[in-house]
């Protein structure tokens, strides 16, 4: 896990990006935040580049694949397990069938957005303070 690389989200509500974008700015971790609005977008440039993200934050709900077959695929990729990147949900709603299904796909976390910016800030601080004091396999050599 790299912990100063950027943050992935995975949002295709504009509105959704702004708001995070505000939140990141005011909470000032020094990760770069980078959006892409659709799944396929995300595989490409994590199979392409070298950098190795902190997290990916992700919508359940999006265009072409959604967050279910996205986290499928990261998770199969041999490349990117080793990465060690921490994969969540951040969704506006939650069954239990959709909870079920992301841990059946070990994800790291399922959390709702809310409407309300404060609580949204919460969450987000929860989050990234949570997983910059969490250890991963890939820090020992």
């Amino acid at each position: 896990m790299n912990k100063q690389g950027p943050i992935i989200i995975i949002e295709d509500d504009l509105d959704d990006q702004d708001d995070l974008t505000e939140i990141f700015k005011k909470l000032n971790y020094g990760n770069e935040v980078i959006f892409f609005t659709d799944g396929d977008k995300v595989l490409e440039f994590l199979n392409k580049t070298d950098i190795h993200p902190f997290l990916i934050l992700s919508d359940v709900n999006m265009p072409k694949i959604n967050g279910f077959q996205l986290r499928n695929k990261v998770f199969t990729n041999e490349l990117l397990k080793t990465k060690c990147i921490p994969y969540l949900f951040f969704t506006t709603a939650a069954t239990k069938k959709s909870v079920l299904e992301a841990y059946s796909l070990s994800v790291q976390g399922f959390f709702l957005k809310t409407n309300s910016m404060a609580e949204l800030e919460k969450t987000v601080k929860r989050i990234m303070e949570y997983w910059k004091e969490c250890i991963a396999p890939n820090e020992y050599a």
